[in-house]
């Protein structure tokens, strides 16, 4: 069968003849792209994530319990030495990987193009985020003497950007040979009568299908066969716009090997109960991260017998795993979330409509629904103004001007 009759096929199917309507009135080069665009997406997926947005969310009877974790600031001496010399090895020996998931862009900043792209205003004549992570990875490269793989996901939205940005800067100096530039996956938008969008492109209007997909972009771009014919073992992902994010640790490295686990994970101590974060848990055996509005208020204000919160511990999206464990992931179907939001689109007419309330729905997965698939995993506390200053806001928590301050002050204090 042909690829337009095919085409035809699946959006007479699934209802999507507006669709069709739409290919009758394209040039022949338009035609094309929308034709293979149809054939690649999954419509059984998104039609069934679709009819998911109008059932009411089943809430299980979950077991509820807190997760064991170290603290790094009260780590024997002898105990740090063992951690970190495993965690050296691995590093040394050239088994270590980084991922920055860097598909944002920064909107919510007020600044126009990658969250990466931002220049933070420190010591007077600014540094951008990209800068600050490679001079981490740098310096750590230096410590270990290696050079470190340094994997960059971006979005469709953003890799032309991101690409351009990091040429012209010169990778700020970092090896171009170990950066390697891959794109996140794509979900259509649906509007609540199950419609798929169309986009000013004259295309089926699609949006990162969130940081859980890293796992599927990593194996489908070839990175994961890449990294294991490299003899990696070790991937640590993380945001990108954390300006204080540890992404060669070797104590935490140290910890997962000695421990024996798959995955590991930093975080800090919750500021106080009603802190609106995530944190790490135990659901029915398995580690899980627990949105706060999940969590119920009296297990929130729960302490254990040193008078620390027994769910305390929140998540900073710093994940360490072993390459297998990617590779198990990445064939796994990890829960969607939906978001409602409004998105703008081509009517039937050919007419741009810009919603005023949301009308659609994205579908995301995130990173740490993963760890489920696993019995266990090691987690590590860390200093919040040491590990954790992220550029999320264009004003007050989690803003430049906070990440700013934590940054000077934690280098100040490493200078003295």
């Amino acid at each position: 069968m042909d690829k337009e009759q095919n085409a035809i096929d699946i959006l007479k199917q699934y209802n999507q003849t507006h669709i069709t309507n739409l290919l009758n009135k394209l040039d022949e080069e338009k035609k094309q792209e929308l034709i293979d665009q149809i054939n690649k997406i999954d419509f059984h997926q998104i039609m069934e994530l679709y009819d998911n947005t109008k059932k009411n969310i089943e809430i299980k009877e979950n077991i509820i319990e807190s997760i064991p974790y170290l603290d790094k600031l009260k780590l024997s001496k002898e105990e740090k030495e063992e951690y970190d010399k495993l965690g050296k090895e691995i590093i040394q020996s050239g088994q270590y990987a980084v991922v920055t998931m860097a598909g944002g862009q920064g909107t919510r900043l007020g600044h126009t193009g990658p969250k990466g792209t931002f220049k933070l205003d420190v010591y007077g004549k600014g540094k951008y985020i990209f800068e600050i992570l490679a001079d981490n990875l740098k310096e750590a490269n230096e410590k270990y003497d290696t050079t470190i793989p340094w994997y960059i996901m971006t979005s469709k939205e953003n890799n032309k950007q991101t690409v351009d940005f990091l040429e012209k800067n010169n990778y700020f100096g970092y090896n171009k040979e170990y950066i390697t530039i891959f794109m996140q996956g794509e979900l259509p938008l649906v509007d609540t009568e199950g419609k798929l969008l169309i986009s000013k492109e004259l295309k089926i209007k699609e949006a990162s299908d969130g940081n859980g997909g890293t796992y599927s972009s990593l194996r489908e771009s070839g990175c994961l066969a890449e990294m294991k014919e490299k003899g990696i073992k070790w991937v640590f992902i993380g945001g990108v716009d954390n300006v204080l994010l540890k992404m060669v640790d070797v104590t935490l490295l140290g910890i997962a090997i000695k421990k024996q686990v798959q995955i590991a994970s930093k975080s800090v101590v919750k500021a106080n109960p009603k802190e609106k974060v995530g944190v790490f848990c135990k659901i029915n055996g398995h580690p899980k991260i627990i949105e706060y509005a999940e969590l119920p208020e009296k297990m929130a204000e729960e302490r254990d017998s040193q008078g620390e919160l027994k769910y305390g511990e929140s998540n900073i999206m710093c994940h360490l795993f072993t390459v297998e464990a990617i590779e198990k992931i990445s064939k796994e179907t990890l829960i969607y979330h939906r978001a409602f939001k409004k998105n703008s689109y081509i009517d039937e007419t050919g007419k741009e409509v810009i919603p005023q309330e949301p009308n659609s729905f994205k579908f995301e997965s995130f990173i740490f629904d993963a760890f489920e698939f696993f019995d266990d995993m090691a987690l590590l506390r860390v200093k919040r103004e040491e590990e954790f200053a992220p550029v999320k806001n264009k004003e007050g928590a989690d803003s430049p001007k906070t990440a700013k301050d934590l940054y000077e002050k934690y280098w100040k204090k490493m200078k003295i």
